[in-house]
This record gives C-alpha cells, sequence and structure tokens, in this order.
C-alpha cells in the first residue's frame, strides 16, 4: 500500500516531467506514468529525426525511465481529439485573422480532460504535470496557480484556463524549484543524460517550425483564393499586394514582401477585406483590449472593476491595467500604452503571483 496514494503524472520524456514522477514516487505515491500519443510524428517529420515534446524518441524515455524506477508507464492515443479541437482551432483561428496558440489550448483543454479521465479510470484521486507553476488553495476556498519559483521558467500563463474541479486535483511538483536544481536531481538520481536534454519550443504538429507552409498544405484552396489581397498603411494608402491575411501576425516585421525605405510592423488584419494594415512601430501601442472566453480561477466571476497585472504573451513582464465585464467579454484599460497585443492569443490576469483568471485576446470589434 503506497503513502499517499495512487497518482496519474503525465510525462514527455523531458527531464521536468521526469523528475516530477521522481519526486512523487520518492515521496511515496503509486505513480502511473502515463505519455500522450498527440500526433502522428513519422508523417510530421519527413523521414528526419524530430525532438520536442512527446515524440517517438521521448516516449520511449519516459517508458525506460519508469520501468527503472518500478512504477508503471502507459501510452494513450488522443489523436483523434487532439487533432479535430487542436488542429481544427489552429487552421480556424488564422482563417479569422487571428494568431492561436495551441499550447494553451491543448495544455488546458485537451490533456487535462484526457489525463483526469484515464485517472478515474484507473482509481487516481490526482494527476500530476512537469509544469514550473505551483496550486493552492485560497482562503475563499478556490483552487489558484501561481508562478513557478523560477521566473525564467514560469508556466503560470500557459494554465489560466484550468477549471476548479480539474485544478484541485492537480499537483505541480517542481514549480517551488529553479531549472538548474531540477537537472541536477536528475543527474542526482542517476540520469545524466536526461538532465542534459535540451528543450523544445516547436508546435509539435509543426516540426519545421513553418506554420504558413501547413497552413497551405491543411486549407489548399482557401488560401489560394486569398492571394493579391491589399497592404495598406495605416492612413488608407495602397502599399501592394500580399499572398494572404492568414500569414501574417501583428507586430510582425520581416517578410512583408515591400520595401518602404523604414522599418513598417503589421498593425492589423481584416479577413472581411483580405487586407493587411502595416504601420510605425508606434502605431502598435493600444491602451485597452477585449478578451473573449475568460476563465477565472481566484474569484468566481468579475464583479465591478478590479485592479490587475496582464500579460499578453508567455514572455511579457505584464502590464498593470482595470478590469471590467461587458456582456460576455473582458474590458482591459491598460495603464500605460502596451505594444503588439494579438487577437487569438492569451491574456492573463495576475494579483501578485496568483492567477486570477485570463482569456483570449479578442478582435476591438468582432463580427456579430
Amino acid at each position: 500500500m503506497s503513502k499517499h496514494g495512487r497518482i496519474l503524472v503525465a510525462m514527455s520524456g523531458g527531464v521536468d516531467s521526469s523528475v516530477a514522477a521522481l519526486m512523487l514516487h520518492e515521496q511515496g505515491y503509486e505513480v502511473i506514468g502515463v505519455t500522450m500519443k498527440t500526433w502522428d510524428y513519422a508523417d510530421a517529420s519527413g523521414g528526419k529525426r524530430i525532438t520536442g515534446c512527446c515524440d517517438l524518441d521521448s516516449i520511449n524515455d519516459a517508458r525506460n525511465m519508469a520501468v527503472s524506477r518500478g512504477f508503471h508507464h502507459m501510452i494513450i492515443d488522443i489523436r483523434e481529439e487532439f487533432g479535430d479541437a487542436i488542429i481544427g482551432n489552429f487552421t480556424s483561428e488564422y482563417m479569422a485573422g487571428r494568431t492561436p496558440n495551441p499550447c494553451v489550448l491543448c495544455n488546458t483543454f485537451i490533456k487535462w480532460e484526457a489525463l483526469l479521465k484515464r485517472a478515474d479510470m484507473m482509481d487516481c484521486e490526482l494527476i500530476a504535470t512537469g509544469h514550473y507553476a505551483q496550486a493552492r488553495q485560497h482562503e475563499n476556498g478556490r483552487w489558484v496557480v501561481s508562478k513557478g519559483l523560477d521566473e525564467t521558467k514560469d508556466q503560470s500563463y500557459v494554465l489560466w484556463g484550468l477549471e476548479q474541479k480539474n485544478l484541485q486535483r492537480t499537483r505541480f511538483p517542481i514549480g517551488g524549484f529553479r531549472k538548474s536544481a531540477i537537472r541536477q536531481m536528475a543527474r542526482d538520481s542517476g540520469f545524466p543524460e536526461l538532465a542534459q536534454k535540451s528543450e523544445s519550443y516547436e508546435i509539435c504538429f509543426i516540426p519545421d517550425n513553418d506554420y504558413r507552409g501547413f497552413l497551405k498544405r491543411k486549407e489548399p484552396e482557401a488560401t489560394a483564393k486569398l492571394a493579391h489581397g491589399k497592404l495598406v498603411s495605416v492612413g488608407g494608402e495602397d502599399l501592394g499586394e500580399h499572398d494572404g491575411y492568414p500569414f501574417f501576425t501583428i507586430g510582425q516585421r520581416r517578410g512583408l514582401g515591400i520595401a518602404t525605405g523604414e522599418p513598417m510592423y503589421v498593425t492589423d488584419i481584416r479577413p472581411e477585406s483580405n487586407t493587411v494594415v502595416l504601420g510605425r512601430k508606434d502605431d502598435l501601442q493600444k491602451t485597452t483590449m477585449w478578451v473573449r472566453r475568460p476563465n477565472f480561477q481566484k474569484l468566481p466571476l468579475l464583479e465591478g472593476e478590479l485592479e490587475a497585472v496582464v500579460k499578453i504573451r508567455y514572455k511579457d513582464r505584464g502590464t498593470p491595467g482595470t478590469l471590467r465585464m461587458e456582456g460576455d467579454r473582458v474590458h482591459v484599460e491598460f495603464h500605460a500604452p502596451v505594444s503588439g497585443i494579438a487577437p487569438g492569443q492569451s491574456a492573463v490576469f495576475y494579483d501578485g503571483d496568483d492567477v486570477l483568471g485570463g482569456g483570449f485576446i479578442d478582435r476591438p470589434n468582432p463580427a456579430p
């Protein structure tokens, strides 16, 4: 009989999730490691060896580590649900003129549900992952994600979508450690190769990091029809043509296809007219933002106005702002101009180190 009961641990084969499983095993949990197969990696690699989250080599690494420590490991196939939800959303968001973050969607809306489903099947009360974040129960009784100790690796930003019923069953064993300490734990546990593993930042289903090529393969007819769209200035001046608005993102500077004699940036994408708007760096500065599909953790709902620090991208340091609900969206009034607000990306609201909640950045005037 285990000391703390049975826990299901998501193992990608990387050092973080592997050490998380080792820590829980040493603490006396009955660990069941699980690696999720999300994509046909052989098809995506074009014959080349790819390295990243849950590729075939990483699956084997996770299994070998589990076997060496004597706990169970299993592989679950979620390619169908992953493809329908994540890849479908990825293409539809770009076709809607937004810039998606598939890892946020996958983490909180696909992988957690898949993990908890299997946890229930195997009588596991808890699940755990190798995220650099922390979870705690606030004095008001609600569960909240907090920043990881290592600010350079903090992943609380990608976990804003976790709902209470899922968050209360989740543990983040490595959240109170720095990355250097995690690598040392791997070495001390007899896994020096694991400690030296590099990190992957590519989208798992786009190993060559060419999202434009991926869109053309997934939506050949739709993307072809969007060629010869308009490039215009912020003031409405005709600057030339582009090969399709889905191939642009807010803040993009390179690959615009024109020479203007000064740096220009994508400041707006208008899918209804297949138009991409270019402006100077100052034109990227905004003081307001709309956020759709909000999820709140530290409070059950947003009433009145609330002050928070708002991050609009993973590496963003955050900007203070005022939040208020207007209909089913959150309106954010920043206390200082913010550059490069990209519809489709996540906006996350912080109260100190705690995640108040978050949502998806919306276009200023979305179609009804």
